[in-house]
């Protein structure tokens, strides 16, 4: 069975469903394909910076979230040797682009506000996309179920193993060298923490707790892993929970009570990869009328917290170019030469801001995973604050609104 749709938007993570909203915002209807049965919620929560809160705010779900998440007041950045705290950063400033803004927001929280503004049925469960042919200036999209979709726009925001960024010819994600550990932990009552990001670092690993709301924390945990470490924590969040207590052993008993309280259901491992950053300088982030967004886009390590945010970026400045290019007609040129156009701006808005995270991310994660006398003295004698106001300073990014100029 052939169907025709105009666009097709591949997963219904942040970057498909920001897209989708942002297209509806701009009245451009579009279907987002998703191959699970429902939202995907893998990694429980993130760290929206201001740049998030700008782009939510921009497709009006931004006041709803709010609501329901703390805002932190500062990073403290602590060592995981001495146990005493390095740095603490307040954020109550107003930077270049408007007031700072940090909160802890539960992705699947995020992921069912942005679907609820969306028309129903834009979001099709079940999709599992196998192949990707061309006929003509259309694309081909063959589903697992048989179902074909023709489409004049085709974008991917499909994850880090993205169909999609496979067919523009970006290679697969490299493995940074080290793996993490997450978890979401619900007290079920007050958990007597003060709205701050802590930050543990030393020993060759690094470890993060965050306040989502009164009740629950997000943590994460990084560390180089050992073939034996992969095979044996892997599918074992027991395991996974009893090597981050042994590891963090000489931390407050309060920390150690987030993970002891965490839930074996709410705890995941997985390896860390990232795009090589040369790459998105000289690959094909668009193509015609196929284009990626999101971790399809830029995969990182999570050391700025900027992953969730710069999907939330994507999404705004792919349906601003997108609409631009459908609506804009006494532009010259058919309307397969506007989507080309509009996608490569696009891709050209998004290149440098993805390239200078992705690489800024993994240097950060290096340093502070490094052994050494030297690499620890400067770890925790100086880089804490430096790496505190670079946490906020990529932060100071607006990705601009939806308008059509």
């Amino acid at each position: 069975m052939e169907a025709v749709e105009d666009i097709v938007i591949l997963g219904a993570g942040i970057a498909g469903l920001t897209t989708s909203l942002g297209l509806h915002r701009l009245g451009i209807r579009s279907l987002v394909l998703e191959s699970s049965e429902n939202l995907r919620v893998t990694g429980f929560a993130f760290t929206t910076w201001s740049n998030a809160w700008r782009a939510l705010d921009t497709i009006g779900v931004g006041d709803s979230l709010r609501q329901q998440h703390q805002k932190l007041h500062s990073i403290v950045v602590t060592s995981t040797a001495s146990g005493k705290a390095s740095s603490e950063r307040q954020l109550k400033s107003t930077e270049r682009n408007g007031e700072r803004e940090l909160r802890c927001v539960k992705r699947k929280l995020l992921l069912e506000a942005l679907e609820k503004e969306l028309p129903i049925g834009t979001v099709r469960y079940s999709s599992k996309v196998v192949s990707i042919e061309e006929s003509g200036y259309f694309k081909l999209v063959h589903l697992a179920d048989g179902t074909i979709l023709k489409t004049k726009v085709l974008i991917g925001c499909d994850g880090v193993n993205s169909v999609v960024a496979k067919w523009l010819g970006f290679k697969a994600p490299a493995f940074a060298g080290r793996s993490a550990i997450r978890g979401y932990s619900d007290f079920k009552c007050s958990h007597g923490f003060e709205p701050k990001f802590l930050q543990f670092f030393g020993k060759g690993v690094r470890s993060g707790f965050i306040p989502c709301d009164d009740q629950t924390i997000y943590w994460f945990f990084t560390w180089t892993p050992s073939r034996q470490d992969d095979q044996e924590l892997e599918e074992n969040p027991a395991m996974m929970k009893q090597f981050v207590l042994r590891k963090l052993h000489a931390l407050p008993n309060q920390i150690k009570a987030v993970v002891e309280n965490t839930a074996l259901d709410s705890i995941i491992s997985s390896p860390l990869r990232y795009r090589n950053p040369w790459e998105l300088l000289w690959g094909n982030i668009s193509k015609g009328n196929v284009c990626v967004a999101g971790d399809a886009l830029h995969p990182m390590t999570p050391d700025l917290g900027q992953g969730g945010c710069a999907a939330l970026e994507d999404g705004i400045v792919l349906a601003r170019c997108i609409a631009e290019a459908l609506k804009t007609k006494e532009r010259a040129g058919e309307e397969d030469e506007r989507i080309e156009m509009g996608l490569r701006r696009y891709a050209k808005e998004r290149r440098w801001r993805s390239f200078e995270l992705v690489s800024t991310a993994y240097v950060v994660g290096s340093i502070q995973q490094s052994e050494g006398k030297m690499m620890n003295f400067l770890r925790d004698r100086i880089l804490p604050g430096f790496l505190a106001w670079l946490l906020t300073k990529k932060a100071d990014f607006d990705c601009g609104k939806l308008c059509i100029s």
